[in-house]
């Protein structure tokens, strides 16, 4: 009989915890399958790939493999999870639930809220959809190229939220920060996608201020779990996000 395997797809992985994570998590099988464009195709027609989650840059990608996807993939627009079913894949977005329990677990509440979301990409879609259904009051999209960019975030400096959805100061880029908070006097919290390293520059920067930040291994641990209730059709008990959290803060230190 094959064995059945499961992974994380992405272009580049060697930050990558998430093989630790899903062995926390009760799942031996899984694998790192860094990819390029061109190599997805025959990669998702693998017998043997039971599960994957996906990641950068590939979140909107992989919506061509999925012969189904579920109301909050379809809501973003963004695939992180895919579960092999007798009629190909089926695609998931478990960072959904994944960025509200971050957001929760910090403390750190967008009702009401201006949020400035620092990138354009399929994690920048997954935060502009949580932010709207816990009711932020303005939500302002950040990229490279669009009508707001980086050049003219001083039109934008009574944001009181900021959310890095950008891969700037992950590692080994750990020097890089996509902004400097000296431009935010009213910002009050600070969500950093990044999770490697544990404090980047922007969330070195939030506590300098002491604004309220946390980096995005909450989210990491939080989407992983439900990832394997889906690739098992099991329900683990919520405590597990928090043990893996801390066993994999102890591993980063």
């Amino acid at each position: 009989m094959e064995k059945r395997i499961y992974g994380l797809v992405g272009e580049k992985l060697s930050h990558s915890r998430s093989v630790q994570i899903h062995e926390m998590l009760g799942n031996p099988r899984y694998c790192l399958f860094e990819l390029a464009t061109a190599e997805l195709e025959a990669f998702f027609e693998r017998s043997d790939i039971a599960g994957v989650n996906v990641t950068i840059p590939y979140k909107r990608d992989v919506l061509r493999f999925c012969s189904g996807l579920s109301p909050e993939a379809e809501e973003t627009g963004a695939v992180n999870t895919m579960v092999k079913s007798d009629g190909g894949y089926i695609g998931y977005n478990t960072d959904l639930f994944g960025f509200e329990y971050m957001l929760s677990r910090a403390g750190i509440v967008l009702s009401g809220k201006k949020l400035l979301v620092l990138g354009s990409g399929g994690a920048s879609h997954t935060v502009c959809t949580v932010a709207k259904r816990l009711g932020a009051a303005e939500i302002v999209v950040i990229s490279r190229a669009g009508e707001e960019n980086y050049d003219n975030l001083g039109r934008h400096s009574d944001a009181q939220i900021i959310v890095n959805a950008t891969p700037v100061g992950m590692y080994p880029d750990v020097d890089s920060s996509p902004v400097s908070l000296e431009l935010f006097p009213k910002c009050e919290g600070v969500a950093d996608l990044v999770y490697n390293p544990a404090r980047t520059g922007l969330l070195k920067d939030a506590e300098a201020r002491g604004i309220p930040n946390t980096n995005g291994l909450s989210m990491l641990v939080a989407q992983a779990k439900e990832a394997e209730e889906l690739f098992f059709g099991r329900v683990l008990p919520e405590a597990v996000i928090e043990h893996a959290i801390r066993l994999m803060e102890e591993k980063m230190l």
